[in-house]
């Protein structure tokens, strides 16, 4: 079996890490993948506004150019969202009909009722020219079936969570990652991870941290990440005199983030919206405790208060009481691990496979 997986593995955050974490796990099982990498951004745009230029100005002709010559099985875009990440898949559908490829979408994206309305007439196209239309989240699921045609809702979408690499996402000693990283050793710290975007929420776990500080002393908030934002929250954090008790240690590669996460008493994720987050199942597979907004998909992951403690989106009040409680909570951090041990990347891949050559099976039928 030959797949072209497309994504954006060039880029930091959750839909890079998926594209090449599921690639590395597919070769593992055996399957032939070759990675295309795109950039979602305004080149895209001239997509809807001037067909013509897809012939001469786009990755289009790439995809089909590499298509011809080396006769993949399956093409399988990765989209991010919110319109720029969705261009891909339409070209997708585009050529799709042209060359008669078995064409799978996963759609990372939130997928709220009122995105879903908004961009309905994409959702169809793309959903009814795909052998299948993954998402991330049953909540998807059910947004897309209160919107979108049932009976395609039925047959082209499926789930299949996000994941995380469990050779790399272990236990490690919490007084090694903290000599390492050059942490205090007498501080709660509390770590955070993701890109500096307002969609994340750090203002939020920034004011918390004001409330949670009068509360007890000895807690740090580490946040990881890079982004537009930084300017803003370094002067948040100045404002609110937070400045020995938040720390913005900048963006991190991929394979230094176990070192923060070990170093750390408890996770936290203040997003406003998200698919299913990667960095979630990360941090579940280090055993490592989750404070987080119930949005998405986290909520059916973290299905238990032996997992973790959720809080609705834009609520500081809520995240410094969860925070406190969690730190004061004796947490079972084995049983955390062990319960992530179901979204590894090697799991993730059976099934996305178990699904390639079903739909390889329909062809010949």
């Amino acid at each position: 079996m030959k797949v072209l997986m497309v994504g954006p593995i060039e880029k930091a955050g959750g839909v890079s890490t998926h594209t090449k974490e599921l690639t590395k796990a597919l070769r593992k099982l055996g399957v032939e993948v070759e990675v295309y990498n795109i950039s979602p951004g305004r080149e895209y745009l001239a997509i809807i506004s001037n067909l013509i230029k897809l012939y001469k100005r786009t990755w289009g002709l790439s995809i089909k150019s590499l298509t011809a010559a080396k006769n993949f099985n399956i093409v399988h875009i990765q989209s991010s969202g919110p319109l720029g990440g969705f261009i891909p898949a339409i070209v997708g559908t585009f050529w799709s009909q042209i060359l008669g490829l078995n064409f799978i979408v996963t759609f990372h994206y939130r997928s709220d009722k009122a995105f879903i309305n908004k961009y309905r007439r994409i959702f169809q196209i793309v959903i009814k020219n795909s052998r299948i239309f993954f998402v991330v989240s049953d909540k998807q699921i059910k947004n897309l079936r209160d919107v979108i045609d049932v009976h395609l809702i039925t047959h082209r979408v499926k789930l299949v969570f996000n994941g995380f690499d469990n050779e790399l996402f272990r236990p490690i000693s919490k007084t090694y990652c903290r000599e390492i990283l050059n942490l205090p050793y007498n501080k709660k710290i509390v770590v955070t991870i993701g890109n500096l975007l307002p969609v994340k929420g750090h203002e939020y776990l920034i004011e918390a941290m004001k409330k949670i500080v009068k509360a007890r002393n000895d807690v740090m908030l580490i946040i990881v990440g890079d982004g537009p934002l930084r300017k803003d929250l370094e002067n948040q954090i100045k404002k609110l005199g937070l400045e020995n008790y938040v720390k913005l240690v900048g963006a991190k590669p991929h394979n230094k983030i176990p070192l923060w996460m070990n170093a750390a008493d408890l996770f936290v994720l203040p997003s406003l919206s998200e698919g299913n987050p990667t960095v979630m199942f990360e941090a579940l597979g280090v055993g490592l405790p989750f404070v987080g907004t119930a949005v998405g998909g986290v909520p059916e992951i973290i299905t238990s208060e032996d997992y973790g403690l959720l809080c609705p989106p834009k609520d500081p009040e809520c995240l410094a009481e969860k925070i406190l409680i969690a730190l004061d909570k004796e947490w079972n951090r084995e049983k955390i691990r062990k319960y992530a041990e179901q979204f590894t990347w090697e799991n993730i891949a059976r099934e996305t496979l178990k699904i390639y050559r079903q739909v390889l099976d329909n062809e010949t039928q």
